[in-house]
């Protein structure tokens, strides 16, 4: 007998302090009675975070314990499929949260809960809502109308409201001692997995009685089909082809000199606009009316000056003749000089702040000066309106910030240097998102192509709705497709620019949908799957191709009766008819089962 806990989420406040205490998960298996025989073991992720801590233990005796621990979401943002495998697996699932990071429940709020509740509508699973720590303004109030510590905390009303969204049990572990951890969180804990363990009971028992029924005539055992083939995602790589873009400097359309002119380093307006509010100011996408903070206009003006109108060659190739890069002069010379590390940090994702103080430190070797560039970074990235902390630049390691900033420029006319034409539409881009995300578009605008010139592009063989979906994965690194047929348009698309990683994404998405749909609807619908194979096969989708091919020997019974399955080659029909499900030999002995049983006149085993 097992129970699986899933916990999702970070109790601790984020000062260095707290770091050193141990987990809510880690002192509860620690505390507890019920518990011995503990194991624990780290994933490690891709900037040296662990992704998630395993933890294996003995509970009740005789029961196998399995927590997996995230400390943070970002499973949510990069692979959906998987989180939602996670929660559908879990007997228990727990959601932490700090009482005195109000930002990181509003993130956890806002973006993560709907892509909960969209897993838990599948499946029924318990869930433990625990918001751990004593509020720091004051004594912790408890009354649901209670408004006094809203602002810099977060209250029990929304607490209460957040477990109300999910149908959850709500916990306010104002420490992590004895009598919260064992009692109280423990308590309840402990109550849902010994439902979860009476429960895995009765269903056990319900199909060994239902196995236990013995006849003298058996029917012809059925073995179970052929495994379907693993279809592996590949990881992403769009942090890298955001600073790929930064090395070769293609499509460059911003120069940064210091106020000698002796040095010139390039740059790109969309991917600074991306991510501080002061380059937007500055390249005029916003004006001060937008931004409304006195310090975000005071820097832009102190430390840059744009020479939009004076002339200077460009060092970028694949720059357009017609339209050179906007001069800037960086006033600040010690800035100036850390200019190429702060560009590295920005295109890398912003979320590497500890490197950036290690590069600046041994570049400057001046304490004060050091401090003086960091400040300045702050400011650039700095959101309006609120204060400038270091602690919000490392946020930004748990926030993918492209994958929401470069959202807000995905077909708009701001900053676009390119339109494509289809279908009689035009669409606005950006060269350096194409280029940087896209080898064929990259080849494309930096080659002897009539478009690496050309403002105005038209694109044939893609439906309006598929491409906007294409530049959408460019932009963001993520796409959800409607239909499989809308997967099946984008795969192609995808072909035909040679965008590996989103074919595979289509792949999978197609995967899924055919795995879920029950045998009814796969019998009823007009999708036709065998159309679906040829094209994978035309469009080069080896992988998709080889699990259609099974996917319809699995479902043999239900294929053959349609018309389309005359459409198969004589090789993938004899591969069906030698993979199918149920065997020819099956449907013999059951057949020579039926007239034994009507012989006999006695009755059916499973009848």
């Amino acid at each position: 007998r097992s129970v699986n806990i899933v916990a999702f989420g970070n109790e601790r406040d984020g000062l260095p302090e707290d770091n050193q205490q141990p987990s809510l998960i880690q002192s509860y298996l620690g505390r507890s009675a019920l518990i011995s025989q503990i194991d624990s073991s780290l994933s490690a992720g891709q900037v040296g975070n662990p992704v998630f801590t395993e933890y294996q233990a003995c509970a009740f005796g005789n029961v196998r314990l399995v927590v997996h621990d995230f400390p943070v979401w970002d499973i949510f943002d990069s692979d959906w499929y998987t989180s939602r495998s996670l929660i559908g697996g879990a007997d228990i699932v727990v959601i932490k949260y700090s009482v005195n990071d109000k930002a990181s429940f509003q993130e956890l709020k806002e973006t993560y809960i709907p892509m909960i509740k969209k897993a838990l509508s599948h499946c029924s699973v318990p869930v433990i809502i625990s918001a751990v720590g004593a509020r720091k303004n004051g004594v912790p109030c408890t009354c649901p109308l209670c408004t006094s510590d809203r602002k810099s905390c977060v209250t029990t009303s929304e607490g209460l409201q957040l477990a109300k969204e999910l149908g959850a049990t709500y916990l306010e572990l104002h420490a992590l001692s004895d009598f919260y951890i064992q009692k109280y969180f423990g308590g309840v804990l402990e109550y849902f997995m010994i439902q979860s363990l009476n429960q895995k009971s009765s269903e056990k028992m319900k199909k060994r009685k239902k196995m236990q029924k013995c006849h003298r005539v058996q029917p012809p055992q059925l073995e179970q089909p052929e495994k379907m083939p693993i279809l592996k995602g590949e990881a992403s790589h769009y942090d890298a082809d955001l600073h790929n873009l930064l090395c070769c400097c293609q499509c460059a359309d911003v120069a940064f000199y210091p106020e000698d002119l002796s040095t010139v380093v390039e740059a790109h307006k969309i991917i600074l606009c991306s991510v501080s509010h002061l380059f937007m100011l500055l390249f005029e996408v916003k004006s001060p009316a937008d931004i409304h903070d006195v310090s975000i206009m005071q820097m832009a003006q102190s430390l840059f000056v744009v020479e939009s109108g004076a002339a200077f060659p460009s060092v970028s190739p694949g720059t357009p003749a017609c339209k050179p890069p906007v001069k800037v002069v960086v006033k600040d010379s010690a800035f100036c000089f850390c200019l190429p590390d702060i560009l590295h940090f920005i295109y890398s994702g912003a979320f590497q702040w500890e490197q950036l103080e290690e590069d600046i430190k041994k570049k400057l070797k001046d304490p004060e000066k050091t401090e003086h560039v960091l400040e300045k970074v702050k400011c650039i990235l700095k959101t309006p309106g609120k204060l400038n902390n270091t602690r919000d630049c490392r946020s930004h390691q748990i926030k993918r910030l492209y994958n929401t900033s470069l959202r807000l420029f995905f077909n708009t006319p701001v900053l676009a240097d390119v339109i494509f034409k289809i279908q009689g539409a035009t669409v606005p881009a950006h060269r350096a998102v194409l280029v940087a995300r896209c080898e064929v578009m990259a080849a494309m605008f930096n080659g002897n192509y009539l478009e690496a010139n050309s403002i105005l592009v038209p694109v044939y063989g893609v439906s309006k709705d598929t491409f906007l979906a294409f530049l959408e994965y460019l932009y963001t690194d993520s796409c959800c497709p409607a239909s499989i047929l809308q997967a099946m348009s984008l795969l192609i698309c995808a072909e035909m620019y040679q965008v590996v990683r989103l074919q595979h994404i289509c792949e999978l998405y197609i995967i899924t949908q055919l795995q879920s749909m029950p045998s009814r609807e796969l019998a009823s619908t007009s999708l036709s799957i065998v159309s679906l194979l040829k094209k994978a096969k035309f469009h080069n989708s080896d992988c998709l191709s080889t699990w259609l091919l099974h996917f319809i020997a699995t479902n043999y019974l239900i294929f053959s009766q349609k018309p389309e399955f005359q459409d198969l080659s004589v090789e993938e029909r004899n591969f069906v008819e030698m993979h199918r499900w149920p065997s020819s030999l099956y449907l013999k002995q059951l057949a020579n089962y039926r007239n034994y049983v009507h012989s006999q006149k006695c009755h059916c085993a499973v009848m």
